[in-house]
């Protein structure tokens, strides 16, 4: 979905003030409260925007140790792997991937024994034949959006 200048202008300020009004964001953006009302609910509508509520911190609840594991899977078994990682609360994102393995997930501990443990829980389930862990150590680049948004205003623009 193309998006143009007025989206990403609503769009950075979703993400730089997500507490404000829709009646605020039209008067910082210089238009109606309904056009604002309106774009918002097409974004939503066409997938652009995916959610509204508040972004967590796992290190502040206690889970500080943030690693990703890779799960090579038995062929024909990708589906049930991947709904069994459903249930492990643990498993903040999950991905099939191409490279190195069939999934990659994001798993977050609360140090590292409790990181082994969930490592054994997924090697136990069934159709995983190996996994491979790296552990994060510092977060460099937190996840964002707001550069993507600002690239294509000026795609928009220009």
């Amino acid at each position: 979905m193309a998006v143009d200048e007025l989206d990403t202008r609503i769009l950075r300020l979703l993400l730089e003030q997500p507490r404000t009004s829709v009646r605020e964001y039209a008067r910082i953006l210089g238009v109606a409260r309904g056009t604002v009302q309106a774009r918002l609910d097409r974004l939503e509508r066409d997938g652009v925007i995916t959610g509204t509520g508040p972004v967590l911190s796992p290190a502040a609840l206690g889970h500080p140790v943030l690693a990703f594991v890779h799960i090579e899977v038995t062929q024909g078994h990708l589906d049930d792997v991947g709904d069994a990682l459903a249930a492990v609360p643990e498993i903040v994102e999950a991905f099939s991937i191409t490279g190195g393995g069939d999934l990659l997930t994001r798993v977050v501990a609360r140090d590292n024994a409790h990181l082994e443990d969930v490592i054994q829980k997924l090697i136990s389930l069934p159709g995983v034949v190996r996994t491979r862990t790296e552990v994060a150590l510092r977060e460099r680049v937190p996840h964002r959006l707001l550069p993507l948004v600002e690239s294509l205003g000026r795609t928009a623009r220009g």
